[in-house]
């Protein structure tokens, strides 16, 4: 991940443990992410998993996006959010560049992305990704193999969309010759009732 921004979720991790005068030990069991793990994100060390940053925001009562957005910034509880060409927040993992857009309003029960998939193999990941919500992802360019633990193997090129109950296992790999692009929109029921 870029330290840049990177440091704006280390930063604003560590900045709300502290304003709820939390311990590390604290902050994980609200959580369920360990200490070691939010000691390494809070140190720009690690890039959590989304499904440790779904983790997170639950715990600590935010929107995912809240946890990109520096405690100064307003966080408008109005009903509009535009992301202008190349804008939004970088979120990367070792299998995917996130881009979160619309990120000006936080407790949505949407989270979308621009997302290029770099993973190339399943067995790139250490396990399955999975949580509470559903997931709506549309190719637009390249080719993506969709896995999951209940069904075979799908493909889908440009132009080609999947949806799926998150909290089934999955994972997505780019399967063509330079890495696909996607718009990634996820929800977050735990997240939207807070």
């Amino acid at each position: 991940m870029r330290a840049t921004k990177q440091s704006v979720l280390a930063q604003r991790l560590r900045a709300l443990r502290q304003a709820r005068r939390w311990t590390l030990k604290q902050a994980a069991e609200a959580t369920g992410v360990s200490a070691s793990t939010l000691s390494k994100i809070e140190n720009s060390l690690l890039s959590p998993t989304y499904d440790n940053l779904i983790k997170i925001a639950a715990g600590l009562g935010l929107d995912v996006a809240e946890l990109f957005t520096p405690s100064d910034a307003h966080m408008g509880t109005g009903r509009r959010s535009l992301s202008r060409r190349g804008e939004g927040r970088q979120y990367e993992t070792p299998y995917y560049d996130h881009r979160l857009l619309c990120t000006a309003l936080s407790h949505k029960r949407m989270m979308p992305f621009h997302t290029r998939i770099k993973a190339r193999s399943f067995d790139e990941f250490h396990d399955w990704s999975r949580h509470n919500g559903e997931e709506f992802v549309y190719v637009l360019s390249g080719e993506v193999e969709l896995h999951t633990e209940f069904y075979q193997p799908a493909r889908l090129a440009a132009g080609e969309s999947f949806y799926i109950d998150s909290r089934m296992g999955h994972r997505v790999i780019s399967v063509s010759e330079q890495d696909a692009m996607v718009l990634w929109i996820s929800t977050h029921a735990d997240l939207g009732e807070h």
